[in-house]
């Protein structure tokens, strides 16, 4: 039982998600060819049989759109009804500089909506969960809010530097929830419960983009190098710093968000990872001591981003593990470093 007394007012609501993934793929042999990692490690290990990438037309923020228009139509209602919304996709987008909630609010056609982007990296999702819950709380005039959005940092990846291959599994798609405030929202869809998020500035320049910045402008001999890419500048330093805390904060935070919204780990009928190696994937879910038959693995999806919470509940309904009544829990960690989880409780009519 959720111990947080609402009134039914109060309440938020997930009314739908939407999933747009490219047409293209990039399969595990053609990850080997072009990084020199054996095909049996990127499977086994890296946990990667393919991963979408981008076709010509499939931009970020183009992504986004795609994924919010599906996200509607599932949810059965008119764009006109959106009070806000946020883009939750990567600054790497269309143009540099440019806020892409409102050519996403514009091309789906949700002219009564206000909006503005939000990035936390792969904890964008979560964290705008959170976000929209208090505004929604807090401001009468929004009840319904689209969160949305699309991701292809996988363009940033150099896949011949070894320091950042732990990143080779980054692929492309888009992603949306629609969220709504009071009892007009159904108690057949699942509630947003808690949210609980750790962030650690320690790591604020542990995996930069260095070319493009103030610091480092871009210029054509850079671009000759192959930069812009993501960068590593003291590999040993934080992955021993890392290791040290990351399962720990994985732990902390579920288990957080768990009991914040009334319920014990053991209740958790179904938890959504984003994508790591399999081998973390598997740490995580004994470090909360969840059986594995609880969860889905994205290795035929690689890491969408923000996007993978969406992803995992898309597998988890298609593959019969949410129920009516289930406890379901997201959860993601993305680099800066963030970690953050969602409780979601499904309704009780599927």
């Amino acid at each position: 039982m959720n111990v947080n007394a609402n009134t039914a007012d109060d309440v938020v609501r997930l009314l739908s998600v939407g999933v747009y993934i490219p047409e293209g793929r990039m399969t595990s042999e053609d990850i080997a060819q072009a990084s020199g990692i054996p095909q049996e490690i990127v499977e086994t290990k890296l946990g990667i049989r393919q991963k979408p990438v981008p076709g010509p037309e499939d931009h970020p923020c183009a992504m986004g759109v795609r994924a919010a228009q599906q996200a509607l139509e599932r949810a059965g209602i008119d764009p006109a009804e959106i009070d806000l919304v946020i883009y939750i996709g990567e600054e790497h987008k269309e143009y540099p500089v440019w806020t892409a909630a409102l050519k996403l609010q514009h091309d789906i056609g949700a002219i009564n909506a206000w909006g503005f982007d939000l990035a936390s990296r792969c904890c964008t999702t979560l964290m705008a969960v959170k976000t929209a819950k208090s505004m929604m709380r807090g401001d009468a005039r929004i009840s319904t809010v689209l969160l949305a959005g699309g991701y292809r940092n996988g363009d940033l990846i150099d896949v011949t530097d070894p320091y950042t291959r732990f990143m080779i599994n980054l692929g492309a798609g888009g992603g949306a929830m629609i969220l709504r405030r009071g009892s007009d929202a159904g108690t057949a869809y699942p509630e947003v419960l808690e949210t609980a998020i750790i962030t650690d500035g320690s790591f604020a320049e542990d995996v930069i983009i260095a070319a493009g910045g103030t610091k480092q402008p871009l210029t054509a001999e850079l671009i000759a190098q192959g930069e812009p890419r993501f960068r590593v500048p003291d590999p040993e330093r934080m992955k021993n710093r890392l290791d040290a805390v990351s399962m720990d904060r994985f732990a902390e935070v579920v288990e957080c968000s768990v009991r914040d919204s009334g319920y014990s780990i053991d209740q958790v009928g179904f938890i959504g990872l984003l994508h790591m190696k399999r081998s973390a994937h598997e740490a995580v879910l004994r470090a909360l001591g969840i059986p594995d038959r609880r969860s889905v693995y994205l290795d035929e999806f690689g890491h969408i981003g923000q996007f993978d919470p969406m992803i995992c509940i898309e597998l988890g309904m298609k593959q019969g593990l949410i129920h009516p009544g289930s406890v379901v829990v997201l959860a993601a960690a993305g680099i800066g470093y963030a970690w953050g989880a969602l409780t979601l409780k499904w309704g009780e009519v599927q």
